[in-house]
């Protein structure tokens, strides 16, 4: 009678018996080596990432929680603010990641920019996060909602060299919230990522919030490839933007932890992984 009965429980309804994209968790040294180990091919390059998205959707906390996980201690250089409607980034901010001595910094860098609103007029503008792209945008520009950046500011890079370009776009979206993307939104969203195709530049898209956004994520993180919620709302956002499920990674930035873990850090090296390869191809293109 014994053989009847099953010691294991029976699978969760909001999850999946297999994970439906394979990801190893024991291979946070592993994957930390291949960062720590990275140079770009080209002498000199500087791979320059950067985070667009709407208000709130955890670009800053994304950037600290790189630099957390690579500093092994939970770090905070990216002010980042969990309760105003409005975007607390304002200025055009290039972030280096410190490798070993203060002298010392990974080869590539995060620019962090105002968040995109929903209305017409909201949040940074469609033409400036252009202009970023092909690298016509100072450090410290604070961006105006009203008016894109004009060619006779101060803030205007006129002639910029190859480290000013970008690599590689990632858009950056609250899994706890895709559902609430309205046409207006996603109208930026394409723009922009219609943009960046003209210039050939790679995609990425990172949704941060999920053990919010999915319970069975929060009881464990390591549902996150068996969470239907969770694959439903990547699936919905691959439709919606047109950006591939490969390229699409689930993400926990750190928000209320005070000491790294090693299951958040294997999720956020999964997609750094891809973000510096994609970075490494594009550079090598040019």
């Amino acid at each position: 009678m014994c053989g009847l009965f099953s010691s294991k429980p029976p699978p969760s309804p909001k999850t999946f018996t297999e994970p439906w994209r394979k990801i190893s968790w024991g291979t946070k040294e592993r994957d930390l080596q291949f960062v720590k180990d990275y140079q770009p091919h080209k002498k000199n390059q500087q791979i320059k990432i950067l985070l667009h998205g709407p208000v709130g959707s955890g670009k800053s906390s994304f950037i600290n929680s790189v630099d957390s996980m690579l500093k092994g201690r939970i770090a905070n250089r990216a002010l980042a603010n969990a309760t105003s409607q409005k975007s607390f980034t304002v200025q055009f901010t290039t972030y280096k990641i410190q490798k070993g001595t203060p002298e010392t910094f990974y080869p590539f860098t995060f620019s962090d920019i105002m968040g995109l609103g929903s209305e017409t007029d909201g949040g940074v503008s469609e033409d400036d996060i252009k202009l970023a792209m092909k690298g016509h945008v100072k450090d410290n520009y604070k961006f105006n909602p009203a008016s894109a950046l004009s060619q006779e500011s101060q803030s205007y890079n006129k002639d910029p060299n190859p480290n000013d370009h970008i690599h590689v776009l990632v858009c950056v979206v609250d899994a706890s919230k895709v559902h609430l993307l309205n046409d207006k939104y996603m109208d930026k969203l394409k723009n922009v990522r219609l943009a960046a195709r003209d210039l050939k530049i790679p995609q990425i898209a990172i949704l941060t919030h999920i053990d919010e956004a999915c319970p069975e994520i929060k009881a464990d993180i390591k549902n996150v490839y068996k969470s239907k919620s969770m694959k439903e709302k990547m699936e919905q956002l691959n439709v919606s933007l047109g950006i591939t499920l490969n390229c699409i990674f689930p993400v926990k930035n750190y928000h209320s932890e005070i000491d790294t873990d090693d299951d958040i850090d294997v999720l956020i090296l999964s997609a750094l992984r891809h973000i510096i390869n994609s970075g490494e191809d594009f550079a090598n293109s040019l």
